[in-house]
């Protein structure tokens, strides 16, 4: 094209904008509408702490066949030990599995981990913190933007399968107040927030069990902490108050708010500890009640094959999310 042409076009182009009518132009500046939630599969999903392991690199692989953008790694999942310091050779491994999911087209979105802070032992209190720091190192070197983090729990109910049995309840340390558990927590958080400010890492502390089962808990070391670097993770399952049957959604509403991330539990042929009834379509209404447009991981947490129960998963999220 030479000058004339150039200068004839850009002419025409102009003119052409000049007859747009105010609501075209108006149309054309609008901002985007918000975008949608997203999905992503937590490597637990093929793994129940039960059985060989799934390998990480297989979950991947998995979540890009089922065209989900976002993978949520179980920290004890993981090729790693787990309470080592990260060794070059550790590195090299998370490095591996970087390059595989972005070749893959999937985004390492979340790193569960477990860690306790209540215990009256400062040493213990001192070596969860440092497992978080190593947690926080490990998701820099992944690239994922936030940690899942647990208050731990009072330890007086040691078998797993009997705290299940007693909907995550457990009687507090004899000798101890639950306030003291609260603050030994709360400090516990404050002294990882550092590390993660560095890092780039948001600490999202799950409604788990111990201090957080609840709302009212959770919500009590979240606010006690005002930090740009921690939030709430909301898991859909996790409130097992009565009648056991249905999720809690008053309780899922008044975390939604503050929530960074959420994991969102299915039972594809019965829980492996417990089942409940969940109306996805009322909890994405809760949660664009409370503008949430990050991330919802799947827990596939049922009997069944993951094979066909976490496609099944999926499409059951996809739609209530859609």
């Amino acid at each position: 094209m030479n000058r004339r042409q150039f200068l004839a076009t850009a002419a025409a182009g102009a003119g052409a904008a000049a007859t747009l009518s105010p609501t075209a132009i108006t149309a054309q500046s609008a901002p985007p509408a918000r975008g949608r939630v997203k999905l992503a599969i937590a490597t637990y999903s093929y793994w129940h702490f039960r059985g060989p392991k799934v390998s990480i690199e297989t979950v991947i692989e998995k979540c890009a066949a089922l065209g989900v953008e976002g993978v949520d790694i179980l920290h004890r999942q993981m090729d790693l030990p787990e309470r080592e310091p990260l060794s070059r050779a550790h590195r090299d491994y998370l490095h591996r599995l970087k390059r595989l999911a972005f070749t893959h087209g999937v985004a390492p979105v979340c790193l569960s981990t477990h860690q306790g802070f209540v215990s009256p032992k400062r040493e213990v209190v001192a070596a969860n913190v440092e497992h978080t720091k190593k947690c926080i190192e490990i998701c820099y070197e992944l690239g994922i933007p936030s940690l899942r983090i647990n208050t731990g729990r009072w330890g007086t109910i040691n078998d797993f399968d009997e705290l299940m049995a007693q909907h995550g309840e457990e009687p507090v340390l004899p000798g101890y107040t639950e306030d003291e558990g609260f603050k030994w927590c709360i400090d516990g958080i404050q002294a990882c927030l550092p590390k993660a400010a560095e890092c780039g890492v948001l600490l999202a502390l799950e409604n788990h069990w111990g201090l957080a089962r609840t709302a009212a808990g959770l919500l009590r070391i979240v606010n006690a902490i005002p930090s740009p670097w921690l939030g709430v993770l909301m898991d859909t399952g996790n409130f097992l108050t009565a009648p056991y049957q249905t999720a809690d959604y008053d309780q899922l509403a008044q975390i939604a708010p503050q929530a960074v991330f959420v994991q969102a539990k299915t039972y594809p042929g019965g829980g492996e500890w417990y089942t409940l009834d969940m109306d996805y379509p009322r909890i994405a209404k809760i949660l664009a009640a409370a503008n949430y447009h990050g991330y919802v991981s799947l827990e596939m947490e049922g009997k069944e094959d993951p094979e066909t129960a976490v496609p099944k998963s999926i499409a059951q999220l996809r739609e209530a999310f859609a």
